[in-house]
């Protein structure tokens, strides 16, 4: 099945075409192959403000949709006019409610002009499914799989979702306040470092290879609810620990290379510490088989290799899922793959798909 699919939940403009090949008797055997998958991101025009603005993203949008298009329908070697295409699928929420207008109605337009089902497709299941895309070949997904403990962390969202099965989802936990990926942002901004904030604390954090002799740069930084008994997170007071810490240091020392490494190594570790205790925590309550991540906070070097290194030294016989980085971020692969587990969702009543910017899994 050859699904067109559609991306535009925040700041990146994503069309990509994907063949599903399943045998639905129980998913025994699974293979998504992706033929194009084009992303236009705007992370220049939006770095100077230090976050995505809505009104600007939805302007650039529908400048960029036609031309992604066409260089995603080159990219699977499909003609313009008439590609052999069975479904469009498209993300109608979680997301920024005039972004996401601006893809469901560009999928309306072109379900209209080839009279195409157009299957509705949640923002945090495809992160979800972003596992599966491009893999060569899954074999028996259902009982190797499942239940899973999803971790899905990003700029906007931070949750544990127990998956029973395909469609079948429970929140179990997520961020009372600040995302995982949104403490990044705003932390980085306190310490003046580019935007999106999780590359750039990252890239900080790699450059710190000794820990640091000088006890005034010793930095600890609170590692909130990591003892709660739920699996809920909250990452706002991280960001005010390191806001009083940053204001608390003489300038010389605070625009030191120094002290933003050694900081910016500690906020991504405590991100890491609390991300992984949850999720191991939560894997064990529920008996589950495996942990998948997803989200561009997956995409973190340290969070991957932290993850693994814990499940084994755990000795825990559980999969272990990570996407490939180019489709933690995001991304319109995740999007079609998704749509192929959804088909009884497909329509060619156009009208009645609607964005939701709250929509929950």
């Amino acid at each position: 099945m050859k699904i067109l699919a559609i991306d535009t939940s925040c700041d990146d403009t994503c069309i990509s075409i994907v063949n599903v090949k399943c045998q639905m008797s129980n998913v025994k055997s699974f293979k998504a192959e992706v033929l194009s998958n084009v992303v236009s991101s705007q992370v220049k025009i939006h770095r100077k403000y230090g976050g995505v603005y809505p009104s600007l993203a939805k302007r650039e949008h529908q400048k960029n949709l036609p031309m992604v298009l066409k260089k995603a329908l080159r990219g699977a070697k499909l003609p313009r006019k008439k590609p052999k295409i069975d479904a469009i699928a498209v993300t109608i929420g979680p997301g920024l409610d005039p972004c996401l207008w601006m893809g469901i109605n560009f999928a309306k337009d072109l379900a209209q002009q080839r009279n195409l089902p157009i299957i509705p497709i949640n923002h945090i299941e495809a992160h979800i499914f972003a596992n599966f895309v491009g893999k060569s070949k899954i074999s028996n997904l259902k009982s190797q799989i499942f239940p899973a403990i999803c971790l899905i962390v990003s700029g906007g969202h931070t949750q544990l979702i127990l998956m029973r099965g395909i469609g079948d989802y429970k929140i179990i936990g997520e961020t009372r306040d600040d995302a995982a990926g949104e403490c990044f942002d705003k932390t980085a901004r306190i310490l003046g470092l580019g935007y999106p904030g999780g590359p750039a604390i990252a890239q900080q954090a790699a450059q710190l290879k000794l820990k640091m002799k000088n006890e005034k740069l010793k930095i600890n930084l609170p590692r909130p609810m990591i003892n709660s008994k739920n699996y809920d997170f909250s990452f706002s007071g991280l960001k005010t620990a390191v806001l009083y810490d940053f204001k608390k240091r003489s300038k010389k020392m605070r625009t030191s290379k120094e002290y933003i490494r050694e900081m910016a190594k500690e906020i991504q570790q405590a991100i890491i510490d609390v991300s992984i205790r949850k999720t191991i925590q939560a894997t064990k309550s529920y008996k589950a088989k495996t942990i998948m991540l997803g989200g561009g906070v997956a995409a973190n070097d340290e969070l991957r290799k932290q993850f693994q290194l814990k499940i084994k030294n755990l000795k825990l016989k559980i999969n272990f899922l990570v996407p490939p980085k180019i489709f933690c971020t995001d991304n319109a692969a995740m999007v079609g793959v998704t749509g192929y587990f959804n088909q009884k969702k497909a329509s060619k009543n156009w009208q009645k798909i609607k964005a939701n910017a709250n929509l929950r899994i």
